[in-house]
C-alpha cells in the first residue's frame, strides 16, 4: 500500500522582496528593502508563527502575501497559482479565501458602521444574492461563535472594549469562510488578561474550521502556545525556521537565542502562554549602523567573522524541518 501523499501547500512565498522609496534626505536612487529573499510554505490547517522585533518586516511580509503592498520580486503561490499575476477581478474573487485581523482593533473598524453592518459586509461582497434576513442570521451565528451575542448587533465600535472590538474584527474576517487567516499582532494592543481569551478564541476557530493561520507576534510565549512551526525574521530576512518543539528546545541562530533569552522566566515549573513579554529591543544590544551587504545581524553577533560582512548567509537545513541562516554555526556552543 502506498503512503498517503503529503498535502499540497495552501500558500507559498518564493524569494519574496518588498522595497520602499527612501525617506527624504537620502539619495533618490536609494531604496529601503523591507523584505528580502523570503520563502516559506503554509499547509492547510497549520498555524505558522512569525516572530521578530518591531521593524523586522513581519507586517510588511503579511501585507505582501495578501497584495496589500507592492511586491518588488518573487512569487506568492495560492494553491499553486501565482496570485501576484492575478488581475483585479480575479484577486477580488479569491480574497474571500484569505483574510486578515489587524493589530489595532479600534482603527480596523469603521466607527460609523454598526456591528451588523460591519460583519455582514463580506456577505454583501461575496454573496450578494443573500437576503437581509439570512445575512442577519449568519451575523448572529458568528457573533455567538466569537463570544458576543444579539445585543451587540446594532451598537457601534466605540461602545465596546478593545477585546470586544477584536472579536468583532475576527468575526468579520471569518464571515467569508476563509482558508487562511493572517493575524498581524492581534493581541499586542490588548490587556494581558484579554490576550489569552483572544488567542484561545483563534485556536478554537482554527480547530473548528481547519483554517490555516499566519500568526505574527513579538510575544514568543503566545507563539509557542499557538503555532506548529515558527519563522524568525530579522531586518527583512528569515534567519531561522523550525518546528515549535525544535525552535524552543534548541534554537541555533544567535538572534533566536537572544530573543528567547529575553522571555521572562517564571519561578514555578511550566510556561504561562500569556505572560507579558520582556521588551526585546531593550534586552538586545542595538546595532551601530544599518548593514550593507553580508549578514544583517553581524553588528550584534558575538560570533561574527569576516565572511559575515562579505556574504549574506543562505537559509540552509541543519536537520529535518529546521533551517538556519548563519556562517558560524560550528563556532557556537551547543
Amino acid at each position: 500500500m502506498k503512503a498517503a501523499a503529503a498535502p499540497s501547500p495552501l500558500l507559498e512565498a518564493q524569494a519574496l522582496r518588498v522595497e520602499y522609496r527612501a525617506a527624504r534626505g537620502l539619495l533618490a536612487r536609494d531604496r529601503v528593502i523591507a523584505v528580502d529573499d523570503v520563502g516559506f510554505s503554509l499547509d492547510p490547517g497549520e498555524t505558522l508563527g512569525l516572530v521578530g522585533e518591531s521593524g523586522s518586516g513581519k507586517s510588511t511580509l503579511a501585507r505582501a502575501i495578501l497584495r496589500l503592498v507592492p511586491v518588488a520580486g518573487g512569487r506568492v503561490l495560492w494553491r499553486g497559482e501565482d496570485l501576484l499575476r492575478w488581475d483585479r477581478r480575479l484577486l477580488r474573487e479569491q480574497r474571500r479565501g484569505m483574510q486578515i485581523v489587524f493589530q489595532d482593533p479600534f482603527a480596523s473598524l469603521d466607527p460609523r458602521m454598526t456591528v451588523v453592518e460591519t460583519i455582514e459586509e463580506p456577505l454583501r461582497i461575496f454573496e450578494p444574492a443573500l437576503g437581509r434576513r439570512e445575512r442577519h442570521a449568519r451575523v448572529l451565528g458568528m457573533l455567538e461563535r466569537v463570544g458576543l451575542g444579539a445585543g451587540a448587533m446594532h451598537r457601534y465600535p466605540h461602545e465596546f472594549s478593545g477585546g470586544q472590538c477584536q472579536r468583532i474584527g475576527i468575526a468579520r474576517a471569518m464571515m467569508s469562510e476563509p482558508q487562511l487567516l493572517v493575524c498581524d499582532e492581534p493581541v499586542s494592543a490588548l490587556d494581558v488578561s484579554i490576550q489569552g481569551q483572544i488567542v484561545n478564541l483563534l485556536a478554537d476557530l482554527q480547530r473548528e474550521s481547519r483554517i490555516a493561520l499566519l500568526f505574527i507576534s513579538h510575544n514568543l510565549s503566545v507563539v509557542r502556545h499557538l503555532s506548529h512551526r515558527v519563522l524568525v525574521m530579522y531586518r527583512g530576512r528569515l534567519v531561522e525556521t523550525a518546528t515549535r518543539e525544535a525552535l524552543f528546545a534548541a534554537p541555533r541562530h544567535p538572534y533566536t537565542r537572544a530573543l528567547l533569552a529575553a522571555v521572562p522566566r517564571l519561578p514555578r515549573p511550566g510556561i504561562d502562554p500569556f505572560a507579558t513579554p520582556a521588551p526585546v529591543a531593550a534586552a538586545l544590544d542595538a546595532p551601530a549602523a544599518p548593514s550593507v551587504g553580508g549578514c544583517a545581524y553581524r553588528e550584534r553577533c558575538p560570533f561574527a567573522a569576516p565572511i559575515c560582512a562579505a556574504l549574506a548567509p543562505a537559509l540552509e537545513p541543519v536537520e529535518p524541518d529546521h533551517a538556519v541562516a548563519c556562517h558560524r554555526l560550528e563556532a557556537q556552543a551547543p
